[in-house]
């Protein structure tokens, strides 16, 4: 007897088969609530469209259900096909209270992630040898007036046991602003995680935790910047990433190989990688979008200091909040016209959007010679990484599949209009490093109000 081929679930199999998802889309709390309590409910789970039942319930305006989810450990990162997160849609439906709760809850979730990666990133530290390194950055710019006013580096790191020091004269670089100094980053595994990670003006010899939460006020300012601004989702793309030997000579082309400090290195051409950008701006004013436009036109002629607009400095200033926004119209759609749609269905509002690509031209110095292994660069880069933009970029490039060899100079992009070329110098193995450089000197005093972005 002949039976038909099996090429998918069936219309009515596909539409049973996330029973969390419709509960949600049918706002059956009821139904949620004990689907939660399941033991066998994944609340992480995708739907055809890539939606988990958090993404739907925001973009559907379903607060209790929102509320549900989070106390059941929905993640919050996901990210739907189309590549937008909850918080993402959370944005553009323009609802406070659901863009806080999810906004806290990405918090929470990356800083239980940090905590349960952390002794494993401790041991890995301590199986290393001790050594120190510097690294220089070289940061340019196509747009003229902007590479003209970009800083340079010098950055050393010492790395003992599970402690890591890293000396850096740049505090930070985010856009058009930076501060300058004589700062020490001293992280110390073997203390508890809050007090694991200090920061020192080496000047005005004071020091202070980097702190790992914040404060009210300043998470209300971060939500109001999210209700602001373009709704981004920009990466560095390096799935067609590919290397090929890059050539010198005029004539006679042979491969390129040069030393860089006492170590012998190929370099190579990386082919393939762009800044990809997309944008969403639904939630926007008009007001909202002539105060961007100035912000970028700013930054776009190269003017530094603060990128954000001007504020009305009062006696006693009181932050005007921004407000929930009128609610999208809910979609015309049920449970199973939702699952037959081929493309996702807009079911929020609807998406006002720009896409970008843009190509990066980028080189990479291989070197054979070098002492210091790809993972060991690795395991200390995740230590520094969280606090610099920069160092993140570069931790995120260093651990795609590269030539053989240690990647002893790098030029990649870390903003859409700044690269920047890294070289690693002066590396030694050390079994003499002192314990004083990684402890906080004793005519320090606390500030904690030093650095108020850390």
């Amino acid at each position: 007897m002949e039976t038909e081929a099996e090429d998918g679930p069936s219309d009515k199999e596909e539409s049973n088969s996330f029973p969390i998802h419709r509960a949600v889309f049918n706002n059956d709390l009821p139904k949620l609530s004990l689907l939660l309590r399941g033991a066998k409910t994944e609340v992480a789970e995708k739907d055809k469209h890539g939606n988990t039942a958090l993404h739907l319930a925001v973009m559907l305006g379903r607060k209790e259900c929102v509320q549900l989810l989070l106390a059941h450990a929905a993640p919050v990162k996901l990210k739907n096909k189309i590549g937008w997160s909850p918080l993402a849609e959370a944005i553009s439906y323009g609802d406070r209270q659901t863009i806080s709760s999810l906004l806290r809850r990405l918090k929470q979730q990356a800083k239980a992630e940090m905590t349960n990666r952390r002794p494993d990133m401790v041991n890995g530290l301590k199986k290393l040898g001790d050594y120190t390194m510097e690294l220089k950055w070289d940061f340019s710019s196509w747009v003229p007036l902007v590479s003209r006013i970009l800083p340079s580096d010098v950055c050393k790191i010492s790395k003992k046991g599970a402690a890591i020091r890293l000396d850096t004269t740049l505090v930070d670089f985010s856009e058009m602003r930076w501060e300058r100094g004589d700062i020490t980053f001293l992280y110390r595994g073997d203390r508890p995680q809050k007090t694991a990670l200090h920061v020192l003006d080496n000047k005005a010899k004071v020091f202070q935790v980097v702190r790992h939460d914040e404060s009210e006020l300043e998470f209300e300012d971060e939500v109001d910047l999210l209700m602001s601004s373009d709704i981004v989702a920009a990466q560095i793309s390096t799935k067609p990433i590919t290397f090929s030997r890059a050539q010198s000579g005029w004539f006679f082309k042979a491969d390129r190989n040069e030393m860089i400090g006492n170590y012998s290195a190929d370099f190579f051409t990386v082919n393939g990688m762009s800044l990809e950008a997309r944008k969403r701006r639904e939630h926007l004013s008009e007001e909202d979008l002539q105060k961007n436009r100035a912000i970028l036109d700013n930054f776009s002629k190269g003017a530094p200091g603060s990128m954000e607009p001007d504020r009305v400095i009062t006696e006693h200033p009181e932050p005007v909040r921004r407000e929930t926004l009128e609610a999208p119209c809910p979609p015309n759609l049920t449970w199973d016209t939702y699952l037959e749609e081929d493309d996702p269905p807009i079911l929020g509002r609807k998406h006002v959007s720009k896409e970008n690509s843009k190509q990066f031209k980028a080189t990479i110095a291989m070197s054979k010679d070098f002492p210091l292994e790809v993972d060991m660069l690795l395991a200390v880069l995740e230590v520094i990484a969280p606090q610099f933009k920069h160092f993140n970029k570069l931790r995120d490039f260093v651990g795609q599949k590269l030539p053989p060899g240690f990647p002893i100079q790098v030029n990649i992009p870390v903003l859409p209009t700044v690269s920047a070329k890294v070289t690693f110098t002066d590396f030694q193995w050390r079994d003499d490093l002192p314990d004083h450089l990684f402890t906080i000197p004793d005519d320090f005093r606390e500030d904690p109000y030093r650095f108020p972005d850390l």
